[in-house]
């Protein structure tokens, strides 16, 4: 297979290439965003500008800039960039360009950087296959995935590679983006004046989701689709604006780190006793596509975990809207995720069910704990409560050497209080 080099990617600069590849920075004081990784004096930033990069996985949702970032590092690195795509690739081509990399070192003492596109669609021998080539050196990996490597990278990998998360683009840099594109049609060989409308603007970061490449991709199209009026401007309204994009700002991978990160939002927000961001949250998730089993599951775990005995009836209330979804489906469904999940979140909460695992440790460095006598099968010296009045029976149930020892706590919420 011959060498896919990144900086021959972009040598014939094509005017018909998109809009968003044209306008890729190529040095990191043009890049936009992602400051929490870097920021003047940051790992990642002195790495690139010192030619200092080590083994890398860069994960974040579509349009953040995590193949900008490799373009760029290979602006300031003397390495031999080399790029795979995990889809298109297999093992051979794997194995080749790690000898093409061995033979570059020998002849030139010139080191090579891997980058693996979509790594977490390489399977798991491909991804053994690099380990290798890494321990001793002869490829310097970096890869790119939109899912969370800690689910889609095996672990091997993993431990030898520093994980740097991208998020979605915040207004700023997204302004900044809109005003990029306005300057390059207004330098470009057939200039166009663009004037955007705060309506159309607001509307397009709004439903770019965070996502650059989208921003750009509507912008083209907008300025591409709508005609110069009378003054030679390209108005850009609300209207346009709403037909150039999308209509739909919900990011959300149903195997992805946004996945997780809504998931865990909306657990969160129940426990938080929060009805509002609760369905939120929830229709982000319905939005997305996600599994309704899998939604139901999450909240009875919520049930027992979050609301437990502060209302014993959650879990039952939950099973049964389960249960009616299952008979229903969707679009009437919706009902019975609203229903259970604003239950949850309405309810008192405790989460003393949580003690289950102080139990499993007692029992874990209290190997010797016996049984007590009255307590065995066909004990002689059992006393059955229900043989006495309240209060009339003192009999202790632990084992002799924990007698004392107190394993539950019981909230101040709901049914449970006062329980102990």
């Amino acid at each position: 297979m011959q060498s896919d080099n990144l900086f021959d990617d972009h040598k014939p600069a094509l005017k018909q290439s998109p809009l968003a590849d044209r306008l890729r920075p190529k040095f990191i004081e043009e890049f936009y965003g992602q400051q929490d990784i870097l920021s003047k004096n940051s790992i990642l930033r002195n790495a690139i500008l010192h030619d200092k990069v080590g083994n890398i996985i860069f994960s974040g949702p579509p349009g953040v800039g995590k193949t900008t970032l490799i373009e760029i590092i290979s602006s300031y690195t003397r390495a031999e960039m080399i790029k795979l795509n995990a889809v298109l690739s297999g093992v051979k081509e794997l194995r080749n360009e790690i000898l093409l990399a061995e033979e570059r070192w020998r002849k030139s003492k010139r080191k090579t950087i891997l980058f693996i596109d979509e790594v977490h669609r390489f399977t798991s021998v491909q991804q053994d296959a690099l380990l290798p080539s890494i321990e001793n050196g002869t490829i310097i990996f970096i890869g790119a995935t939109t899912e969370n490597p800690r689910y889609a990278v095996n672990k091997a990998l993993l431990s030898r590679s520093r994980v740097f998360k991208l998020s979605p683009l915040n207004e700023i840099d997204l302004k900044k983006i809109v005003k990029k594109v306005i300057n390059y049609y207004q330098n470009a060989d057939i200039k166009k004046n663009i004037n955007i409308t705060q309506e159309a603007l607001d509307h397009l970061i709004n439903f770019s989701s965070g996502d650059a490449r989208n921003l750009i991709n509507a912008l083209e199209l907008a300025v591409d689709t709508t005609s110069e009026n009378e003054d030679n401007i390209v108005q850009i309204n609300l209207s346009t604006a709403k037909d150039s994009i999308q209509n739909k700002n919900i990011i959300y991978d149903k195997y992805g780190q946004n996945h997780f990160d809504i998931v865990s939002a909306f657990i969160k927000s129940i426990r938080g006793s929060d009805p509002d961001a609760t369905l939120y949250w929830l229709a982000n998730m319905i939005e997305g596509g996600e599994d309704p089993d899998y939604i139901f599951r999450r909240l009875l775990i919520s049930a027992s975990e979050d609301i437990g005995l502060a209302d014993p009836n959650a879990i039952v209330v939950v099973n049964s809207c389960y249960g009616a979804f299952e008979k229903v489906g969707y679009p009437e469904g919706y009902y019975f995720l609203s229903q259970a999940s604003l239950f949850l979140a309405i309810s008192p909460k405790s989460n003393s069910t949580k003690y289950i695992f102080n139990a499993i440790e007692t029992v874990k460095s209290n190997k010797l704990s016996l049984v007590p006598d009255h307590l065995k099968y066909k004990s002689k010296t059992y006393k059955n409560p229900h043989n006495y009045k309240k209060n009339d029976l003192v009999q202790k149930y632990m084992p002799n050497n924990l007698i004392d020892h107190k394993i539950w706590h019981p909230s101040n919420s709901g049914w449970e209080y006062d329980k102990s």
